[in-house]
């Protein structure tokens, strides 16, 4: 899983088919990124965070390029992004951003794939185990499922309530 183009798979079920359904991740620099991937995450980014939440604001920071990457395809599609960062980037710890899962992809549960495999890239990248993340407060419990804990009261974030959450 270290950075590259060294792909993970995880395969589920489908409680419909029972056929198993994959998901294939990638894990990528800024500057390994060819213009389709580039273009595809900061489409799905914009779908979800500019147009499905009605938030206007401006997702392209200036950070990607500091960023580890990590695309989930399915079916050729990118289904699941992240992006990762090392210790006194972002935060005092490394992070976590930009959780998304493709709204037609949501039923597969990948997004807890996503989270399994951020987490482990950020072991393996940064070795480092302490992750902080600001969420939104809606996906706590998600959030939760996977070892991370509420540190901080509601803030408002883009005019959308976050939590700050922190996993060692």
């Amino acid at each position: 899983m270290v950075i590259g183009f060294k792909t993970i798979f995880f395969q589920h079920p489908s409680p419909i088919t029972h056929h198993q359904i994959m998901i294939k991740f990638k894990i990528k620099r800024f500057n390994e990124l060819s213009t389709v991937e580039l273009y595809s995450l900061l489409q799905l980014r914009s779908e979800v965070f500019v147009v499905e939440q009605n938030c206007v604001y401006q997702d392209i920071d200036g950070k990607d390029e500091k960023a580890l990457h990590v695309l989930g395809y399915y079916n050729g599609d990118l289904a699941a992004y992240s992006r990762l960062f090392n210790k006194g980037y972002y935060f005092d710890e490394t992070s976590i951003g930009r959780v998304v899962v493709s709204p037609k992809y949501r039923d597969k549960k990948f997004g807890h794939d996503l989270m399994r495999v951020s987490i482990e890239a950020i072991k393996e990248n940064f070795n480092e185990t302490a992750i902080t993340i600001s969420a939104q407060e809606y996906l706590k419990k998600f959030y939760e499922s996977h070892g991370f804990i509420q540190t901080s009261e509601m803030y408002l974030e883009d005019d959308i309530p976050h939590i700050q959450m922190k996993r060692s």
